[in-house]
């Protein structure tokens, strides 16, 4: 499991710098502040569980992890493993009690996001495909677009590092797909 946090910056209410122009932006919508995606996806099918969180502290980062795993728990997916950069609320006693005794956790080397590769793939992809690719004319209208986008990613894109294959195409036991 590859778990990360991308740091985006909010759009003001109005629309942001890409639409407005930066100094419109810089006159009227001064320091807007940071959201932060939390991401964690299945090293095997590319299944992403991901939210929209206010700020990647040690607390925030455990949350975040119960819920992801339960979610892949409910997919049938056992975590036996999580890969994750140095970044202190994942070094915290607190994210490793959440993570439990039966997970084992692996960091990354320092400066080398490559070899997290997979979900620095995927915020590359989020990126492109949702956060920059409209026009949003608040923070909250593109976060409001954000779950049906996961939506669409695990269950309807196709990937090509996946032979043409949804994520959740390659989950085992989903519903009654191996009965």
């Amino acid at each position: 499991m590859h778990v990360d946090v991308k740091k985006l910056g909010r759009i003001p209410d109005g629309g942001g710098w890409r639409s407005l122009g930066r100094q419109q932006v810089k006159k009227t919508h001064p320091g807007v502040g940071y959201s932060f995606i939390h991401s964690a996806l299945d090293d095997r099918s590319r299944v992403v569980y991901s939210e929209i969180l206010d700020d990647e502290r040690k607390e925030t980062a455990a949350g975040f992890w119960q819920r992801a795993n339960a979610y892949y728990e409910s997919l049938g997916i056992t975590v036996d493993r999580v890969l994750t950069d140095n970044g202190p609320c994942y070094r915290s006693r607190v994210f490793q009690d959440a993570l439990g005794v039966h997970v084992k956790h692996k960091c990354t080397r320092p400066y080398r996001p490559q070899t997290n590769g997979k979900i620095e793939r995927f915020h590359r992809t989020l990126s492109t495909e949702w956060a920059y690719a409209h026009h949003f004319d608040s923070d909250t209208a593109r976060a409001d677009t954000y779950q049906a986008w996961i939506h669409d990613y695990n269950h309807h894109r196709r990937h090509t590092a996946l032979a043409g294959h949804s994520p959740i195409d390659r989950v085992h036991n989903l519903h009654g797909k191996n009965t």
